[in-house]
């Protein structure tokens, strides 16, 4: 039973929440240790427990509906994949003042990667790309999506448009804004996918992959997992690669000039709407969006 919910959209977690949570749902992982991961991304508060697990645990309202949809969809795809993806074994309950889902998950050894170790390997820019052509050729139509079809369905990049011309007036003098605003109408104006909807994780850039002894292991945080137009994956080869291993990685996923516009179009939108939200107070996401801003412009 729930002793109480908050009405802050940013609850308090702690370790003492953490534990109260584990203990009463799932007992059988009581005597586990908890330890804070940080930093962790910006979307959960994530703590290692035992050896095996995490819990993750949403920060604010926009990542609540994260835990149950990798608890229905990840064991569904990850045969399918090259790439180790999260294993979630359970989802939690709003107590203790807690006011959302949240999950634990099979604990994925790794780095997070980047551009510093990875951006010239080709050989990561092609596992990538048979990573997505994997995802891409799970059809859609062989799992029982009909219920679940409004949750997948992901956001068209014309729903950025207001904030990224704002975006875009608000960082005039520290980028190109007339080579912005051109990328970002072309983007707008290129071809749509006219293909059969195929799967696609939403949210693939450099913060979600994990390495091992230097070599990719695993992709993670699959909270903007849908089914649709797959250019939004493309934000990866504008976030992590360089010129050589972008190439290498659009041959290798064969992407057309249309998918390739709308996928700087997406580079450009999320790079920009992290750097005004961010780069202010934090120099690390300050330096990842200006790279990622000025690869899109140059495609």
């Amino acid at each position: 039973m729930a002793i109480g919910r908050t009405a802050d959209p940013r609850p308090a977690i702690d370790a003492a929440l953490a534990r109260c949570l584990v203990d009463t749902q799932f007992p059988q992982w009581a005597e586990l240790p908890l330890e804070l991961l940080d930093p962790a991304g910006s979307d959960h508060v994530i703590y290692r427990l035992g050896k095996d697990l995490s819990v993750r645990l949403p920060r604010h309202a926009g990542a609540i509906r994260q835990a149950v949809k990798e608890f229905e969809w990840l064991p569904r795809l990850a045969p399918h994949l090259p790439l180790a993806i999260p294993v979630p074994v359970g989802v939690g309950e709003p107590d203790f003042d807690y006011p959302w889902p949240w999950a634990v998950s099979r604990w994925l050894d790794g780095e997070v990667a980047t551009a510093e170790a990875l951006a010239d390997s080709s050989r990561a820019a092609v596992q990538l790309a048979e990573f997505l052509t994997a995802l891409q050729e799970i059809v859609p139509e062989e799992f029982p999506v009909e219920d679940a079809r409004e949750d997948l369905t992901g956001r068209p990049l014309a729903d950025r448009d207001r904030a990224t011309r704002a975006a875009i007036g608000e960082v005039d003098g520290t980028f190109d804004t007339a080579a912005m605003t051109a990328l970002w109408d072309a983007a707008l104006s290129a071809p749509g996918w006219d293909r059969p909807p195929v799967w696609f994780h939403g949210d693939f850039h450099t913060g979600n992959l994990l390495t091992v002894d230097g070599r990719l292991s695993a992709v993670i945080d699959f909270g903007g997992l849908g089914i649709g137009d797959p250019a939004c994956d493309l934000t990866i080869a504008f976030t992590l690669m360089s010129a050589g291993s972008r190439a290498a990685f659009r041959a290798a996923l064969g992407v057309d000039d249309a998918t390739w516009t709308l996928g700087r179009g997406w580079a450009l939108a999320t790079g920009l709407n992290a750097y005004t939200s961010y780069a202010a107070v934090n120099p690390r996401v300050a330096a990842q969006t200006t790279r990622q801003i000025t690869a899109a412009l140059i495609g």
